[in-house]
Parts: C-alpha cells; sequence; structure tokens
C-alpha cells in the first residue's frame, strides 16, 4: 500500500536550441509546474538540452531514473532537426517504428497532403502508447516513466488535459501568501523560526522593490491545509509585532 505522504515527483527536459539561444522563451515550464501540482507531483528537476542526440539521451536517461515521471518538451515536429523520437528510442534501446494508429489519425486529418515529412509525426519508440492531442492530428507519446510532449504551448498544454486524472499522485501543495513592505533580512529569524515550528511546512521568501523601497511576499506551502495556514497567521503576527502592517495576501 502506497504511504498517504508519499511525494511524487517529475522532472522536465526542454529540448531546442532555440531555446538556449533565445530566439524563443519558454511556455511550458511554469503551465506544467502548476499543472503537476494540481495531480500531486512535485516539479523537482528541469533541464534545457540542445537539439544534440547524446545529450538528450544522458538528460532522458538520469532524470527517468530519479523521478517517478519525466517530462519533455520539443523535438517531435514533421523536421529533420527534431530528434526527440530517435533520441529516446535509443535511450530505451528500442527501434523507431511508424504507430498505426497515429498514422490513421494523420491520414484523416491531412487527406492527400499527408506528406513524407508529415507522416514523421507518426514515428514512436517501439512499445509507446499516445496522448490524445485535440488542436490537431499530432499525438503525444508514452514510454516507461516518459511524457513526451510538444514544444508548442498550447499543443503541450491540450497533451496535458488529455493526461489529467490518469497519473499517480499523492496531496497536492497548497499555497498562501503573506506580502508586507520590508526587507527580507529584517524577517530572516521570523520565517527560519516559523518554518522550523512547522514541520511539512516550507516557506519562500520573495523580495522585489517598488517605488524605491524594498518589499517582499512570502509564500507558505504544505499539503496540510491547517498546517499552512498556522504558518501563515504566525508570519502575520510576527510581521505586525515588528511594526509592519502585512497583507494577507501577494502584494
Amino acid at each position: 500500500m502506497t504511504p498517504p505522504d508519499r511525494i511524487y515527483t517529475a522532472a522536465l527536459v526542454i529540448i531546442g536550441d532555440e531555446i538556449l539561444s533565445g530566439r524563443t522563451q519558454d511556455a511550458n515550464l511554469a503551465y506544467l509546474a502548476k499543472w503537476l501540482n494540481v495531480q500531486g507531483i512535485r516539479l523537482a528537476h528541469v533541464r534545457v538540452v540542445p537539439d544534440v542526440e547524446d545529450e538528450i539521451i544522458e538528460a532522458v536517461n538520469a532524470c527517468r531514473a530519479r523521478h517517478d515521471y519525466l517530462f519533455t518538451t520539443g523535438g517531435i515536429g514533421p523536421t529533420h532537426d527534431d530528434i526527440t523520437i530517435d533520441a529516446i528510442a535509443k535511450a530505451f534501446d528500442v527501434p523507431v517504428v511508424i504507430h498505426p494508429e497515429a498514422e490513421e489519425m494523420l491520414r484523416a486529418y491531412y487527406g492527400g497532403g499527408l506528406t513524407d515529412a508529415r507522416l514523421r509525426m507518426a514515428r514512436v519508440p517501439d512499445g509507446a502508447e499516445l496522448i490524445p492531442n485535440e488542436l490537431s492530428a499530432a499525438p503525444g507519446i508514452r514510454i516507461g516513466n516518459v511524457y513526451i510532449l510538444a514544444g508548442v504551448p498550447g499543443v503541450a498544454r491540450a497533451m496535458l488535459h488529455a493526461l489529467e486524472g490518469r497519473l499517480a499522485g499523492g496531496l497536492p501543495v497548497l499555497s498562501r501568501t503573506v506580502g508586507a513592505k520590508v526587507g527580507e533580512s529584517t524577517v530572516a529569524d521570523l520565517l527560519r523560526n516559523t518554518e522550523a515550528a512547522h514541520p511539512g511546512v516550507q516557506v519562500g521568501s520573495y523580495p522585489f522593490w517598488r517605488n524605491g523601497e524594498p518589499n517582499a511576499n512570502f509564500v507558505i506551502r504544505s499539503t496540510d491545509p491547517e498546517t499552512m495556514n498556522s504558518a501563515a497567521e504566525a508570519i502575520l503576527k510576527g510581521l505586525n509585532d515588528l511594526g509592519l502592517d502585512p497583507t494577507d495576501g501577494e502584494i
């Protein structure tokens, strides 16, 4: 039986020269992290790798071994530089095959316009399963604990939508934010002591400047709402005791 406090973790490997060059800004990381949290899975590790087969293989094998789930984004399109499928097949030591159901989807979608290039999107590592994609014909792919998603944010989100409720996970991480006009060094002891007094709570400090003055938002995270709220109230009280005027929420 799985312990009720079992923590499930995931890694993300973002694949693409365009990300590393700065030409394209990744929009999948934040969405995936939030989506995973709802599933009771914590995004624990992220890598960005170029379109280089050996680097993809190394990242995939390392991350899939260390985490319950690995998600990849990018490199599954119809062009010659989309090599994610080939690299992941080599990581699993299996051949690349045309998935008959994926080919059928593409033929239905493109009709007589199904070119050899478009048919590349039906290629999968042998033994893989398809992840439906409601936006276009090209599906995502799952093999083992690896989920291969598109790099295009809208398409990646459609693939994640198809996975909702299908992954084993633990309790989702809840959060509550407290804000104050204060430099974080002033309240470092308060934050540290509050976290230590509330096992299972993580307190993050996110400072910023506004109108030339220091401000900070303090995010309290826990899987237990009662513990989370107790820690938040302790921080609110501590800030008030310091003569500050905290906000129960983000500022």
